[in-house]
């Protein structure tokens, strides 16, 4: 449940949008990219949003379908236009976002009442984002859900702090939608924003006493940390591979560690796939249409000696 949007890549990378005169065109938004990344590992995805009633609208329910995505629940707003989002891509570390969602995005637009709850509830992984909590009634209706799911499964909070999409303090809402939550994920500037820790064990042990069962905190170039309120702690490291462009690993890693969750792998081994989904993809230029299929993730991990 979250944002989509139209993401707009120059088709060569290290060259400003000043001097970009070539687009590729492409789904995106986080938690759309998440639902294509599990779809593309063989799970049964759907996607709570809405979009602008234009023709970007009705691109991006075709693209959700063509990933084998369901789009019942993506409805659309005749009042705002589909939110279009630039990237300059420098690799391997500054990829430059440029999110047009004004006068306001479409997927703010969310109501409580159009909220699904039997399906939210009886859905077997549950995915939202800090994005989500930005605005009403937006905000209204992912608590809603959260409040609806009452912790029945794996209910995973992206903690996803873009400060531009916000108009004021995130904290109080980020600490309710913890303790709603039963997985976190972030980096450690977003784990920082939601504990005020930035420290990765320190920000874990937060994320946990905020209410969570599982923190995982995402390191980049030093891989990543998950630690369990059973005690458990793992770290493992980063799949190296040649960065083209960075933007879409972080969903991934997130459609990979929904996979592992439901198949009930231990910690690490979710970690490791997680790890090398979210390589391949900041290998590729693309978000939605980069995510990896089971056996290039098993290729890779092969190569890593981590199978």
């Amino acid at each position: 449940m979250g944002r989509i949007g139209v993401d707009l890549y120059p088709l060569k990378t290290g060259v400003p949008l000043a001097e970009a005169d070539t687009f590729g065109k492409f789904l995106g938004g986080s938690p759309a990219n998440v639902a294509v990344a599990a779809a593309r590992l063989g799970r049964r995805t759907a996607v709570i949003t809405r979009t602008g009633a234009d023709p970007f609208g009705a691109y991006l329910r075709a693209e959700l379908r063509a990933f084998g995505v369901d789009d019942r629940w993506v409805t659309e707003v005749a009042a705002h236009p589909t939110p279009v989002t630039f990237c300059e891509v420098f690799p391997p570390d500054h990829f430059p976002l440029y999110f047009y969602r004004l006068p306001k995005a479409p997927d703010l637009e969310i109501a409580p009442d159009e909220i699904d709850r039997t399906a939210v509830r009886a859905a077997r992984v549950f995915w939202m984002t800090g994005t989500g909590l930005s605005a009403e009634p937006s905000r209204a209706a992912t608590l809603a859900a959260l409040e609806a799911r009452s912790k029945s499964g794996p209910t995973v909070f992206d903690l996803d702090w873009r400060p531009t999409l916000w108009d004021g303090p995130p904290q109080p809402w980020y600490e309710r939608a913890l303790g709603l939550a039963t997985v976190a994920v972030g980096n450690t500037e977003e784990c920082e924003v939601a504990t005020g820790r930035r420290e990765p064990y320190a920000a874990a042990e937060a994320l946990l006493a905020a209410g969570v069962e599982l923190a995982v905190v995402k390191r980049g170039p030093r891989g990543v940390l998950a630690v369990h309120r059973d005690g458990t702690a793992v770290e493992v490291p980063p799949v190296e591979v040649e960065v083209v462009n960075g933007l879409g690993a972080g969903d991934a890693f997130g459609g990979a560690l929904c996979h592992g969750l439901l198949a009930g792998w231990h910690l690490e081994r979710v970690l490791r796939y997680a790890n090398a989904a979210g390589a391949i993809v900041a290998s590729r230029l693309a978000c939605s249409s980069a995510m990896p299929f089971p056996h290039e993730v098993e290729e890779v991990l092969g190569r890593a000696g981590a199978v």
